[in-house]
């Protein structure tokens, strides 16, 4: 499945480099017996319509070209939305100060998983501030024990 998406991304990066959007993500899911490959992108300022339009669009005449994916599946283009998944170093970086969500593979101080402000990363190490029941607690998570992460909405 790895060497599909990363097919897929060297198809969808040059299209999304031409429109200067970022992208963020693409993830190829099965839901109910439909596929679906999703590609999520972004810009400062956030995407509309139209730009998801023109990438898919123009994802669509690549993919018709040479598509990796032998079966069927529905092509989505979007925007992450708030809740943003963090995969590259940039994007942990950027979360920085803000409100995150991180699940580790294997419980780390009896925990595997955190929601609190993201205090450092260091490329190596994410240092996360909680807050359990009245106290403040700083945690840091290896950065290779990080199963998932996404910026969280506070509530």
């Amino acid at each position: 499945m790895s060497k599909v998406l990363e097919q897929v991304e060297a198809i969808v990066a040059p299209i999304t480099d031409e429109l200067q959007l970022e992208l963020v993500d693409i993830a190829f899911e099965k839901e109910g017996p439909n596929w679906f490959l999703r590609i999520f992108i972004d810009k400062d300022g956030g995407v509309d319509i139209d730009e998801c339009a023109a990438v898919s669009e123009k994802v669509s005449e690549k993919m018709d070209e040479n598509d990796p994916i032998t079966q069927n599946y529905f092509l989505e283009v979007s925007s992450p939305g708030a809740e943003r998944p963090l995969k590259k170093e940039q994007d942990f970086e950027n979360a920085v100060s803000k409100y995150v969500h991180v699940t580790s593979y294997e419980p780390i101080d009896g925990r595997k998983m955190w929601e609190g402000t993201l205090v450092s990363y260091d490329g190596t190490t994410l240092v996360i501030t909680i807050t359990d029941k009245t106290r403040k607690i700083t945690c840091e998570i290896p950065k290779d024990k990080v199963a998932k992460a996404r910026l969280a909405i506070q509530f």
